[in-house]
């Protein structure tokens, strides 16, 4: 693909760029959990190798690059289960998501129900953040249950990438329960959010969260903290790629980041984005880059797209190292 192969270039990641010329496209397709005991309909998209030539799939004001239903090429594929940030949507880390396919990896994104650009209607209640999860849990349970893809996927490399609100997500799956009477409450005495009402009025959620051992490994860029204890990440324990935004956003406080630094017990690479915003970790399409100047404008010295190049080929070294298959 030209674009990703000019910012290789600019930015000399040599290793990416010769394996980006084996690489053909990204497969394509939509998938529809049903309904079950354990949540609603659920809407997604699947990333998958592809061994045709790429072109432009324009999708609402985003523009994908792949192949629409292209036939998968390949087998044991590692699996990313992928959540968005609150508000966004499935296509919110598309570039990330065809980055990985391109390379042999096959990535699952879905719309969390209530909580996306198209339903907002639960975004500021604390049920979202129960059942957020439950959603990726139920995503992996299909793709290695009734999807067409399952006998295409290898069972014991999957992982998992979280943006914002997909960040505390992702948490949560690797083994965190939120400190509702403690962490969550004091954050509430102090920033009255929206779902901030029901934690002070102590309605706190009485289910288990969602855990998912199946997880071997995650990327996290900028995940809010604001539930979480020292004691809730304590059972953490599988290798994470942390990612924070120097000037933070939409809630999100680079603190918030630095604090899950701090108290995961495992070794985890963290890295600090200089310059960045919230929403660095967003690649805003053209047709936005006007039309929402709060979702998509940097500072003066933030190259945004070039960032994005090379954010995108450290998440795929990382997983490729830690998701890597035993002969490899």
């Amino acid at each position: 693909m030209s674009a990703f192969k000019s910012a290789c270039r600019a930015l000399s990641l040599l290793a990416i760029c010769l394996t980006a010329t084996l690489a053909q496209a990204a497969g394509v397709r939509s998938i529809d959990i049903p309904a079950d005991a354990d949540g609603p309909a659920i809407h997604g998209l699947v990333w998958y190798p592809c061994a045709e030539k790429p072109a432009e799939i324009p999708v609402g004001v985003f523009i994908l690059t792949g192949v629409k239903d292209c036939p998968l090429a390949g087998a044991h594929l590692p699996l990313v289960a992928a959540s968005h940030g609150r508000g966004g949507s499935l296509l919110g880390s598309h570039d990330t998501a065809e980055t990985l396919a391109d390379h042999g990896f096959m990535v699952a994104a879905i719309n969390h129900p209530g909580d996306t650009a198209q339903d907002l209607s639960r975004s500021g209640d604390l049920s979202v953040f129960v059942e957020r999860p439950t959603d990726i849990k139920r995503l992996i349970d299909f793709m290695v249950g009734p999807s067409p893809f399952a006998a295409h996927i290898d069972h014991d490399r999957i992982g998992f990438f979280g943006f914002s609100r997909g960040g505390y997500t992702g948490l949560v799956l690797l083994g965190a329960d939120p400190d509702w009477p403690g962490a969550a409450f004091d954050h509430c005495q102090q920033a009255r959010r929206l779902f901030c009402q029901e934690i002070l009025d102590k309605r706190y959620p009485s289910q288990p969260l969602t855990h998912d051992p199946r997880i071997k490994a995650a990327v996290l860029a900028d995940p809010p903290a604001i539930f979480f204890s020292a004691e809730s990440l304590a059972p953490i324990h599988v290798p994470v790629q942390l990612w924070a935004s120097s000037r933070g956003g939409d809630g999100v406080l680079p603190s918030h980041v630095a604090f899950v630094d701090a108290n995961l017990p495992a070794g985890h690479d963290y890295r600090v984005v200089p310059n960045s915003g919230h929403f660095a970790f967003f690649l805003c399409p053209p047709a936005l880059v006007q039309a929402q100047s709060d979702l998509c404008a940097d500072a003066p010295d933030f190259d945004r797209v070039a960032f994005h190049a090379e954010f995108n080929a450290d998440v795929l070294a990382f997983f490729r190292a830690r998701l890597a298959r035993p002969a490899e």
